[in-house]
């Protein structure tokens, strides 16, 4: 296997820069002498909170358990639906089979990648209690649209903003909003390769209804309303951790600078891949860039060509959900959600990241013009 000159990704180039602070983060935590739901943990989730503009947020343990809970404080379960897409892994899949409740899958933008609205409508039942959008690769899903459908249906909006963290967009008054602060409550990863990433798993659910957030408390320590005391059930070990929430808290004060070089690489893919064979993510202002995904009719074939090349890519998400073989008994039609499907055969991540040099860029556009040429 060729030796990777472009690394996909490259974490040791950001944690390198804030050494001295993570240190000193860690060190903090070491001396307290209290590692479980301490004051580094409140004093995120009030950071966080205010950074999304929320009235709150509830640090759990990973991004996955952010959208249980989320559901599972909504008081989602058997007999009920909920609308979601199936292109952005299997994560919103997970969390709503938890509850008991059946996905509905709608269908995908062919140019956002986003939930397409059109397809939503149509998608309500009786039996819907919420709409999950997914905010995919930095970009907002279409949350004026989203959000005026659910109110109409009174249904509950819980935002999968594990790939947008600072990511926004304008309401109908003329707003900026950030992605966790349109829907009832937004979850978050804090994955390691996330734009807001831990140095281990953590994730958060941020949200304006002061008795949902009570509610999420309970629920991510087994649902105690007291030490020992279990007064709702569905609860789970689900809790950040003090050691993650003190490097978060390090880590946000940059998030916004990142999220400026992301779209700035973004910007220089943009110019270089300009006329190339193949479709470029289209731009909004409010798109963060978790990932640089394009579009190409010969996937397969470059991908090999830029691994020869010694660039690093990735698919997100190869298989869509409703063609996962664990979903099989789930009954879904193998030919519904056909830009789902289309898009999950031709598109490709390139490496993009805030300490991704323009030589880097140039040299994976380089290798892209060098495709059959």
């Amino acid at each position: 296997m060729a030796t990777i000159h472009v690394p996909f990704g490259n974490l040791k180039r950001q944690h390198a820069d804030l050494r001295a602070a993570l240190h000193t983060a860690m060190e903090r935590v070491l001396a307290s002498g209290w590692y479980i739901l301490g004051t580094e943990v409140q004093a995120f989730e009030q950071e966080f909170a205010a950074y999304c503009g929320t009235a709150d947020c509830v640090g759990v343990a990973n991004g996955t358990d952010a959208l249980y809970l989320a559901l599972a404080a909504l008081d989602i379960g058997p007999g009920d639906e909920v609308i979601t897409v199936a292109n952005a892994g299997m994560y919103q899949m997970t969390a709503i089979l938890q509850t008991g409740a059946r996905p509905v899958l709608v269908d995908s933008d062919p140019h956002t990648h986003t939930l397409d609205v059109q397809t939503l409508p149509a998608a309500i039942t009786p039996r819907t209690r919420a709409v999950l959008p997914v905010h995919l690769y930095g970009r907002l899903a279409n949350m004026p649209a989203i959000t005026a459908i659910a109110t109409h249906h009174g249904l509950a909006v819980v935002e999968d903003a594990a790939q947008a963290h600072g990511a926004w967009a304008v309401d109908d008054q003329g707003q900026v909003r950030k992605a966790g602060n349109w829907g009832t409550c937004g979850c978050f990863s804090f994955y390691p390769t996330k734009n807001l990433g831990a140095l281990g798993d953590g994730g958060a659910i941020v949200t304006s209804d002061p008795r949902l957030a009570g509610r999420l408390r309970q629920l991510r320590q087994y649902g105690w309303s007291s030490p020992y005391v279990i007064t709702e059930i569905g609860g789970r070990n689900s809790r950040l951790d003090e050691v993650q929430a003190a490097l978060l808290r390090v880590k946000l004060e940059y998030l916004d600078q990142w999220n400026t070089l992301r779209r700035e690489r973004a910007a220089w893919y943009a110019d270089l891949l300009q006329g190339a064979p193949l479709k470029l993510p289209p731009d909004d202002p409010g798109h963060v860039y978790h990932l640089y995904v394009i579009t190409s009719d010969e996937r397969a074939a470059l991908r090999e060509h830029l691994r020869l090349a010694g660039i690093g890519t990735a698919i997100h998400y190869p298989v869509p959900a409703h063609l996962q073989p664990a979903y099989a008994q789930l009954g879904y039609p193998p030919d519904i959600l056909p830009h789902t499907r289309y898009q999950a055969q031709r598109i490709l991540s390139l490496p993009l990241y805030p300490e991704l040099t323009r030589a880097e860029v140039e040299q994976v556009a380089a290798a892209i013009w060098a495709y059959r040429h």
